[in-house]
């Protein structure tokens, strides 16, 4: 059993910009050398999470609706209260969506749907840098 990690940032612009970091996780699994495992992509912030997703507009329009339905920004926070920075419900949008996912891959390559790609959604009121580490387990 071997191991594999790579990280890198993605810069956001701010609540609800949506990246494909796809491409990243496929040259993680090209690199480590490995052919089959398991990959872990992990964003280690509180307000940014990781999803698989079609990544066309539709969908990135939808999600932010349905995130803004489930869990809206209106309801005041006791987070909010607590420390005035108007985030609150970034934090529960986190706990809810996770900030890692784990795909298998087969042949070098992940196994991901024709239509998924991994996707991470900038949760906060405001741009960030965000790291994104990928852990490659396999052989």
């Amino acid at each position: 059993m071997e191991t594999y990690r790579k990280t890198f940032a993605v810069e956001t612009k701010g609540e609800g910009d949506l990246s494909d970091i796809t491409e990243e996780l496929r040259e993680a699994v090209r690199t480590s050398g490995m052919t089959e495992g398991l990959a872990c992509v992990s964003v280690p912030h509180s307000t940014a999470a990781l999803v698989t997703l079609e990544f066309e507009p539709g969908l990135q329009s939808d999600i932010r609706k349905a995130l803004d339905r489930l869990i809206p920004k209106s309801v005041v926070y006791d987070h909010d209260r607590t420390w005035g920075d108007g985030n609150g419900h970034a934090h529960i949008r986190s706990s809810f969506l996770g900030t890692s996912i784990t795909v298998p891959f087969h042949d070098g390559a992940p196994d991901l749907g024709t239509w998924q790609q991994v996707v991470l959604i900038e949760l906060d009121v405001r741009k960030r840098r965000r790291e994104v580490i990928i852990q490659i387990v396999g052989a």
